[in-house]
């Protein structure tokens, strides 16, 4: 970690600094890049795909570890303490180190979704700054990391209030929809392998998986009701009880006769998935907003409770969050609509007949006038006949290659689109980091200290923003069971 903060700092050549760089410089060429995603033979877009979840997860990981003093020091020693927060309180440097390393990998992800606008297939030539050049990519990555410890405070005070603050809201939007799509999808697919399928197993899936959620909520309720709702904590119960009034909503719509004859496929095991994760969302917002009393959140002055908590979220977190990032770029039948789906690769029997034509009439390796060239040269002595083996092996790389490549006729996803939902996503990692604290050069409550120059505190905002986000979702579930019966003909099959 130590030289993707010194690399682009430029200071002393040190014995550690050197020895890092000499250590990665194999790893940051495009040829060791290369190596390694061959290695898994897997299709091109998906080697991409999980070379980006990587260097997001890695990030997240970073990011995280600045949270710690040490970090900072570090930072400092190998900076010859030229970076410096000039902030008195130790916790302030953890949540603007964060937000710089936050802010590194949402504006590396958008030079490159402005670098990517309207790509088709892997015909385009910038087609290979997205399954390629991994060698260039992670060191503009180190760089930008590297640059952002030299920015001013003021500007990252800005940037973790209201943008990153922002993006992490469209990000939780974006996963809603998401996370309805998957509902229906996860329901369906149990259904249809149940139906294809003489076991039972499917079955049994659908109704554990559904019984499992109904009791997280079922317990979480509870919880919140014992810990969060004592009298005079009246918000706190008036979110508890609401959310608890839409997941029984949710739940009879579900299944109600008319919702079923529209769509024969809706029942509970959408509507179980959609109440755990708006409670969820009610729990999150509740245990880290600040209340005045204990008797509102026990777990305020909980500090070893509240690490046990970040250590397991945390590695559940940035893996889920790789995952959704992925998962919200490639699923444009769930952002854009049945009707609105961009270009995507056909199979290999819907390729039109010309093009295999002209395939199949391709003249074979020792018929190019390549191989022909160099057999000649072979025969008459000028070079010897081992080039002959390396020309047939040139020819299976390539051919192997072109086999990977499965976004020759289309892509199969959005290329700027999805870094766009990685950038996003970078800062929602930023605001999940710092608790959506907020920072500010006056005291959030109560009076200054002359002692503090930057000051940490919870917004009301961020609280409102994970409630209001489960409401929306519960929206968006109903309209999702509403609408066939509303529209028929314009939701119809």
């Amino acid at each position: 970690m130590g030289l993707l903060l010194s690399l682009p700092l430029a200071g002393g050549l040190t014995t550690v600094a050197t020895s890092c760089v000499a250590g990665l410089a194999f790893f940051c060429t495009s040829t060791a890049a290369s190596m390694f995603f061959k290695s898994c033979n897997c299709n091109s877009s998906i080697a991409t795909r999980v070379g980006f979840a990587i260097i997001f997860l890695l990030n997240s990981i970073l990011a995280w570890v600045m949270k710690t003093d040490l970090a900072i020091r570090q930072i400092e020693k190998w900076s010859f303490d030229y970076i410096k927060m000039d902030c008195a309180g130790e916790k302030c440097y953890g949540v603007l180190a964060v937000h710089r390393i936050c802010f590194a990998l949402a504006l590396f992800h958008l030079i490159l979704s402005s670098a990517l606008v309207g790509i088709k297939d892997t015909r385009d030539k910038r087609s290979a700054i997205q399954n390629g050049w991994w060698g260039p990519k992670v060191l503009i990555w180190f760089i930008l990391v590297g640059l952002s410890f030299v920015i001013p405070n003021g500007f990252f005070m800005f940037w973790g209030n209201y943008v990153a603050l922002i993006g992490a809201t469209i990000f939780i939007l974006l996963g809603l929809v998401l996370l309805v799509d998957f509902a229906h999808s996860w329901s369906e697919t149990c259904l249809e392998n149940w139906e294809n399928s003489s076991s039972n197993f499917w079955q049994w899936v659908l109704i554990g998986s559904t019984a499992i959620m109904y009791a997280f909520t079922i317990t979480l309720t509870g919880l919140l009701y014992a810990y969060f709702a004592g009298s005079g904590c009246t918000l706190n119960q008036f979110f508890i009880s609401f959310n608890l009034a839409l997941c029984i909503v949710i739940t009879l719509l579900s299944v109600h006769p008319t919702i079923q004859e529209s769509n024969p496929r809706s029942g509970l095991a959408q509507s179980a998935m959609v109440a755990a994760y708006c409670t969820y969302l009610v729990v999150s917002a509740l245990s880290n907003h600040v209340h005045e009393t204990r008797q509102c959140n026990p777990l305020r002055d909980g500090k070893k409770t509240q690490k046990a908590v970040l250590i397991l979220g945390g590695v559940f977190t940035f893996l889920a969050i790789a995952y959704s990032t992925t998962r919200a770029a490639t699923q444009s039948r769930a952002l854009v609509g049945k009707n609105k789906k961009g270009k995507i690769q056909l199979d290999e029997d819907d390729v039109g007949h010309s093009e295999l034509g002209v395939v199949n009439t391709q003249p074979s390796r020792t018929e190019s006038p390549r191989y022909q060239a160099i057999l000649a040269a072979v025969e008459a002595g000028a070079i010897p006949a081992s080039a002959l083996n390396e020309v047939e092996d040139e020819d299976e790389e390539e051919v192997i290659g072109e086999m990977r490549d499965d976004e020759r006729t289309g892509t199969r996803y959005n290329y700027s689109w999805f870094h766009l939902i990685f950038s996003i996503g970078a800062m929602y990692v930023a605001m999940l980091l710092t608790d959506w604290n907020i920072v500010s050069k006056r005291p959030i409550s109560g009076p200054v200290d002359p002692d503090f120059d930057v000051y940490i505190g919870r917004s009301e905002v961020a609280m409102w923003m994970r409630v209001v986000s489960g409401w929306i979702c519960m929206i968006l579930y109903m309209w999702s069971l509403l609408a066939p019966v509303l529209l028929p003909d314009r939701f119809g099959d």
